[in-house]
């Protein structure tokens, strides 16, 4: 059976209850460098406020000397990020089947790449609701053959949103965790009921989707949001209470002609250079740095266009540490657009005593971090590996998601991203 089973029932698309991976992804081994943020904002969450003239951006490569005649749709999403019930003409203004139309060959570089890029909203496509949206990309004419899937999400701005983060938590005091409190002002919007049976809250850390918290009731309401309408309370819940870890590890591959920062050897081996990396250990303290909590950059030293002048190399990643009994160790950050899966999992050389992973990764400005999933689990922990460190600077997106009464989607109401240092 599909995974997706379309019922007709009274002219309703229902969907059937098996989840739909729809994660930020490549499907095909070809597509690299695969990024999503607001337009001319690459260190900012996929979110922007609908209708505020701000897009969200989509860029990625298909590596070859050949250009693909690539097309891409829309698909609208409840806050757990699955298809909804909506058809296309109720979310969309036009078509939802348009061109990849911006595209550029690669420069002067070891490894061919086409790179291309779609801005959401264009002239093809106009999104007309708030919400999650999935994109995928296509060859023309093998629409079900998806090469990549991006998440981005469009707030309407219509509650306010407050949060605080701080080291001083339920379960201890400036030492492991952060804990945050939330304040959302419904003020005209929500009522006493909708506040507590209609709203959806999700905070995810540092973009990690492994771990994403959701929040259904307020810890307490009252009247005191804007023109004496209700405001929401979210404090001294479990779920708002993170491991803190360590702030990301860092390298740069912007030069094929030394050693960049992190990095301890550049060589090349047809077809491609190598950047080994600095081998990497426990961490047993906290270690101050200025991060972009695990974003990437794509940059080459001697090129006016790293998007286009960028080359691809193989990264080699080394970690020193004795074996994790019954779990895995992967490599986190948008490098690997945040799965924890074969492409990120670390394998334990027992010869050498260290775990080692190597990755095709184009030429930029990176963060990362190691992240350990026991068997039988699919969150990863930070403390293993990194450690856990209250006065690590790490980003908290705040999403509110409201279903009205008779409303067939999950609005999404308000979005904030908040760091836990000000």
């Amino acid at each position: 059976m599909s995974v997706l089973l379309a019922l007709s029932i009274c002219g309703v698309s229902a969907i059937c209850s098996e989840a739909v991976d729809t994660h930020t992804r490549t499907v095909d081994a070809r597509v690299g460098a695969l990024q999503v943020h607001p337009a001319g904002a690459d260190m900012l969450p996929p979110v922007v406020r609908i209708g505020s003239g701000r897009a969200i951006e989509v860029s990625f490569d298909i590596i070859g000397d050949e250009r693909l005649y690539l097309r891409y749709n829309l698909t609208h999403c409840s806050a757990d990020w699955q298809p909804d019930a909506l058809v296309a003409s109720e979310y969309l203004d036009g078509f939802n089947d348009a061109e990849v139309d911006d595209w550029e060959f690669s420069g002067a570089t070891t490894v061919p790449y086409v790179h291309y890029r779609i801005v959401i909203p264009d002239a093809n496509m106009n999104p007309l609701l708030s919400g999650n949206y999935l994109l995928k990309v296509y060859e023309d004419g093998k629409p079900d053959d998806t090469l990549l899937q991006a998440r981005f999400s469009l707030e309407e701005g219509a509650v306010g949103i407050s949060a605080q983060v701080s080291g001083v938590t339920d379960i201890d005091y400036m030492q492991a965790h952060h804990q945050l409190e939330i304040d959302v002002d419904g003020g005209d919007l929500l009522s006493m009921d909708d506040i507590n049976n209609r709203l959806t809250i999700k905070v995810r850390q540092n973009s990690r989707e492994d771990d994403v918290r959701t929040l259904s009731r307020p810890t307490y309401a009252d009247g005191r949001g804007s023109n004496g309408g209700v405001c929401a309370h979210y404090s001294h819940q479990r779920p708002l209470i993170f491991k803190a870890g360590n702030e990301y590890r860092r390298f740069e591959t912007v030069s094929t002609d030394h050693p960049n920062m992190g990095v301890t050897e550049v060589v090349y081996a047809d077809p491609y250079y190598h950047f080994r990396l600095q081998d990497d250990s426990l961490r047993h303290a906290y270690a101050y740095d200025r991060t972009q909590q695990g974003r990437y950059r794509v940059r080459e030293l001697n090129s006016p266009n790293g998007a286009t002048g960028a080359d691809y190399a193989v990264v080699h990643f080394t970690l020193a540490m004795p074996e994790i009994k019954d779990a895995d160790v992967y490599v986190d950050g948008d490098l690997t657009n945040r799965r924890l899966d074969s492409a990120s999992r670390m394998h334990y050389d027992s010869s050498a005593g260290v775990y080692r992973h190597a990755m095709l990764l184009k030429q930029g400005s990176y963060n990362y971090q190691y992240l350990v999933v026991p068997g039988g689990d699919s969150v990863g922990r930070t403390t293993p590996v990194e450690g856990d460190f209250s006065s690590t600077v790490d980003e908290y997106r705040v999403d509110v998601y409201y279903r009205a009464p008779g409303v067939r989607y999950d609005r999404l109401i308000g979005s904030r991203t908040v760091m836990s240092i000000q």
